[in-house]
């Protein structure tokens, strides 16, 4: 339960807890209807709506610890609906406590760009890269984040890629095995390694981690990637994780992102480059709006 809280934000949480509430109250206030001493008809008690929805708002009110029902003395259902949400409304405060308390060190430290971009690798932001595959039709992958916690210096920051996929298994048996395999990225240097490691991190300023595909890309979905025959795999998603640690304090902060390459999150085109000024504050840089946007100039996509 506390992963499933941490994984989710703070309106979703809030949206959630009110509608159990809410669903808790009408179904006690039908069964309260229900079971209330009265010779009116089943129909006539459920017709009176106005009744409904004032038993229900008074139920809600039980269950959040504002307000209690009052059972008939003799009516054991009414006794256990009154206790049910008395207990409810104990609870709730001890609930809502928790989820603070839960999201408060719970850290998401970076934003992602929507969906990663394919590009000629000739785009690349490293001149030894891009150099290298000056008048090449190589494609590139590029994955965008950024690290959104104000006042926060992070060092040593990492990033590694992975592709997964389910393929037959080499038995011959007709199942599918699950196979992992370990991307290579551009490093600093502009050479293919395993990790991009930061050295130098500006506060909130974005990363950009460079997958080279290994062949020409025209169109998407990708059919092979660093020389993996991707047509006929199912469940191909790319894995971006990443490491650092915030300085001064020695915590580690990581975090990841799936790209699917079958569901729309990989995209043809440059994406629109934020424009580094030091004169200003990162938040005030040229290009964030369109973070998530691509470029229209030519060539923004790869020939095949």
């Amino acid at each position: 339960m506390r992963w499933w809280i941490a994984g989710r934000s703070v309106h979703a949480l809030l949206l959630t807890t009110l509608g159990g509430l809410a669903g808790l109250a009408v179904a006690i206030a039908t069964a309260w209807t229900l079971t209330e001493p009265s010779k009116r008809s089943i129909g006539s008690r459920f017709s009176d709506q106005e009744r409904l929805l004032d038993l229900s708002l008074t139920a809600l009110r039980a269950c959040v610890g504002t307000d209690n029902l009052q059972p008939e003395p003799d009516s054991t259902p009414h006794q256990l609906l009154a206790t049910l949400a008395s207990v409810t409304g104990s609870l709730v405060p001890a609930v809502l406590l928790g989820i603070v308390l839960i999201k408060m060190f719970t850290v998401r430290p970076l934003v992602w760009r929507a969906k990663a971009s394919v590009s000629l690798a000739t785009m690349s932001s490293s001149p030894v890269f891009a150099d290298a595959h000056r008048g090449s039709q190589l494609a590139v992958i590029a994955v965008r984040f950024y690290q959104h916690i104000a006042n926060v210096d992070i060092m040593d920051a990492r990033a590694e890629a992975h592709l997964r996929f389910l393929e037959e298994s080499p038995r011959r048996d007709g199942l599918l095995a699950l196979y992992k395999q370990r991307l290579k990225v551009v490093g600093e240097d502009g050479r293919l390694c395993d990790e991009r490691i930061w050295c130098v991190v500006e506060q909130q300023a974005p990363f950009t981690l460079w997958i080279p595909v290994g062949a020409a890309v025209g169109t998407l979905p990708l059919t092979s990637l660093q020389g993996k025959d991707l047509r006929g795999l199912r469940g191909v998603r790319i894995l971006v994780r990443f490491t650092a640690r915030a300085a001064g304090t020695g915590m580690e902060l990581n975090d990841e992102r799936w790209f699917s390459l079958d569901d729309g999150n990989l995209e043809l085109g440059q994406f629109v480059p934020v424009k580094p000024d030091l004169d200003l504050p990162v938040a005030a840089w040229e290009g964030w709006p369109e973070f998530d946007g691509l470029r229209p100039e030519a060539p923004t996509r790869p020939a095949s």
